[in-house]
């Protein structure tokens, strides 16, 4: 039986960042958005945008360039130095090649630039999630021990049974099985998972590998697969 969480997940509607300043256009967006059948969030600077850029798990971000704080190349910069994959397209005043490939190369997905036509934004839009999708559904199967990770239906199974993670615990586990033998620490894990500006200490990152310790290991209190590296982080072992 497929997890209620994970079913919420898949049934949700996408959600897209709009990181604005211009009051008008940024409501406007997010009315359009929505219409369209997107749930929509907006920020209406640098500072507010990054926050939620990390915090908000969206599935697009819609990225005006010159903002009051950090713009949005730097706020592009930053997520992509984070690993943090979520499609980016820029919205910019600047049309020139060198506007657009400077923005490209950072990261970003796609480049509009101002003034638009809505129905050009959203199938931009539209085609990026749909991408999207299919690199997910394409994922492969990661394994470890007798622990299976489904990236296409966001399940866990252990012995072939399923087992029921909280979203949290879910994107902890694939950090770690996306890249074994790696050492995070717990800074890292805290920016990876929990987001920029998140205000737990590390032993909420100790807490969470207690509990998915006891959720998919044999023998908890001896791991086999979630390793504690002494004063560095964890790492998982194959």
């Amino acid at each position: 039986m497929k997890d209620p969480s994970a079913q919420a997940r898949d049934e949700r509607p996408p959600t897209v960042l709009v990181i604005e300043d211009d009051r008008a256009l940024r409501e406007g967006l997010l009315l359009n958005f929505e219409l369209h059948g997107y749930r929509a969030l907006g920020a209406a600077d640098g500072e507010e945008g990054l926050r939620l850029a990390f915090d908000a798990r969206a599935d697009l971000i819609v990225l005006d360039v010159m903002l009051p704080g950090y713009s949005g190349l730097e706020i592009l910069a930053e997520l992509r130095e984070k690993q943090v994959g979520v499609p980016v397209l820029i919205l910019s005043a600047q049309d020139t090649l060198r506007h657009k490939v400077t923005g490209l190369e950072l990261g970003a997905d796609d480049y509009v630039t101002k003034p638009f036509e809505l129905p050009e934004l959203l199938a931009r839009t539209d085609a990026i999630l749909r991408r999207r999708r299919m690199e997910r559904q394409a994922e492969p199967k990661i394994a470890f021990g007798q622990v299976v990770i489904d990236p296409a239906a966001c399940e866990v199974s252990l012995r072939g049974r399923h087992v029921a993670l909280s979203q949290k615990e879910y994107e902890l586990l694939c950090l770690l099985a996306r890249a074994p033998g790696r050492v995070f620490s717990r800074a890292e894990i805290l920016d990876r998972v929990w987001g920029f500006g998140f205000e737990g200490t590390a032993r909420t990152v100790d807490n969470f590998i207690l509990t998915l310790r006891q959720k998919l290991e044999a023998d908890p209190a001896r791991p086999r697969h979630l390793k504690t590296v002494r004063q560095m982080g964890y790492r998982l072992d194959p």
